[in-house]
């Protein structure tokens, strides 16, 4: 069974995956991706006004299979207020 890396860059600290997930197909890929990108969003964005976070995949040889992104920026509508 092939096995995956998840390299996770929060914007200020950056992870590389040493471990890896074996997988069988590209659904399952998404399927860990979406979790871990939602886990981190929730622990590293939770309070702030914006951030990024991304995700990228390696396969056993390094080479890198896909991508995904999560983009989080707030805009306040009414600047009067007190922050």
């Amino acid at each position: 069974m092939p096995r995956y890396y998840f390299d996770i860059d929060n914007g200020h600290d950056p992870s590389c995956d040493e471990h890896g997930m074996e997988l069988l197909s590209r659904d399952m890929i998404l399927l860990q991706m979406s979790r871990l990108l939602l886990d981190v969003a929730r622990d590293e964005l939770s309070g702030q006004e914006r951030g990024e976070v991304t995700i990228r995949v390696r396969d056993e040889g390094a080479q890198e299979v896909c991508c995904t992104r999560l983009n989080f920026q707030t805009e306040w509508k009414n600047q009067s207020e007190e922050k």
